[in-house]
């Protein structure tokens, strides 16, 4: 879980001994990272921290005697300028600090993100804390990257942009390839559930269930993250359209999340209808379009022992040649969102 502790209005929602415009000092009156950290280490749930460096609050960032409209990138030109990135360290330390174990620090940086002395910051969090990971909106790489409400269309690699296009010889990167994992870009796609990251109550564009879920899978898939926003009511609570949805992947994962978890890219890639994860000695396939004649994979090497239907057990024949595998299916799909064979090779 990643919690926005301070967005772009410069809102702190933790406890910041260097400001006063804080969760805090409102009626609620209770530091809520706190909290959330709190509950996050009871239910062992990795908690992560997003931080804004835009703070269009502190006179530091920007002239706060002007409108907003003018001068929202910041104004890095400005003397006050060092003094702010001072306060962000202030603030990154506290966080750091005082709530136990950051799983990853999730920065925003807006446009021109270079103005803010992105390494300097890389060195605190990986002095204060080693084993928390940095994403790439600060102006250095760090070490993941972030699309945005995209999905990429192949297996991000470390000399190839998040896009597909390789930043120095501008080539193409296949969408059925497979890279060395030691090529491989660690990568997350964030993601909203309707088209608002925060509370909307007109916003009704709501992605559905089998959207959603599909879209996990194609993120696995690529071995990336799912970083799926909610952004509460007013009171906390969590819309009703949004629980379902959420419910609605719960129940699947419920049943698929061995497909999921702990998985890495699967070795066919970019073929129509199914996606395919790894894990050990397992190679699981998702597929979206159930065949009404036996479902033909290529692309598995290894021997394959075992196939079958993860939702009910049920044993499946296969034939493996050097021309690849045919799986013999059911009439019916298992799932309607989205049916998963697991394959167990040697």
């Amino acid at each position: 879980m990643v919690f926005t502790t301070k967005h772009h209005d410069g809102f702190c929602m933790f406890d910041s001994a260097y400001t006063n415009h804080k969760i805090t000092n409102t009626p609620y009156g209770k530091d809520i990272v706190a909290e959330l950290a709190a509950a996050a280490k009871h239910s062992n749930m990795p908690l992560g921290f997003y931080y804004s460096p835009p703070d269009l609050y502190h006179p530091g960032f920007r002239d706060t005697s002007k409108l907003a409209s003018v001068n929202w990138e910041g104004q890095p030109d400005r003397p006050e300028w060092p003094l702010y990135l001072d306060y962000m360290q202030l603030q990154l330390t506290e966080l750091l600090t005082r709530y136990g174990p950051a799983a990853l620090i999730w920065f925003d940086g807006l446009n021109n993100q270079k103005k803010y002395d992105g390494q300097r910051f890389l060195n605190l969090i990986h002095k204060l804390q080693p084993r928390t990971l940095v994403n790439d909106r600060i102006g250095v790489p760090g070490d993941f990257q972030t699309p945005e409400q995209f999905i990429p269309n192949a297996i991000p690699t470390r000399n190839v942009d998040i896009t597909g296009i390789d930043r120095t010889v501008e080539k193409q990167l296949k969408p059925n390839a497979v890279p060395l994992p030691e090529d491989f870009q660690l990568w997350e796609t964030c993601m909203t559930i309707n088209d608002t990251w925060a509370y909307n109550k007109n916003d009704h564009n709501y992605k559905s269930s089998e959207f959603l879920i599909r879209s996990l899978v194609e993120v696995a898939s690529r071995g990336g993250n799912f970083l799926l926003n909610v952004g509460p009511q007013p009171d906390g609570v969590i819309q009703p359209e949004f629980q379902q949805r959420l419910r609605a992947i719960g129940d699947w994962l419920a049943i698929n999340g061995d497909s999921i978890y702990g998985t890495t890219y699967g070795p066919v890639q970019g073929m129509k209808g199914l996606r395919t994860t790894a894990k050990d000695s397992t190679v699981f396939v998702h597929v979206f379009d159930w065949p009404t004649a036996p479902l033909e994979l290529g692309g598995i090497d290894p021997k394959i022992l075992s196939a079958h239907l993860i939702a009910n057990g049920q044993p499946l024949k296969f034939r493996q040649t050097d021309a690849g595998v045919q799986i013999d299916l059911p009439p019916q799909a298992p799932d309607a969102n989205v049916s998963v064979i697991a394959l167990r090779t040697l």
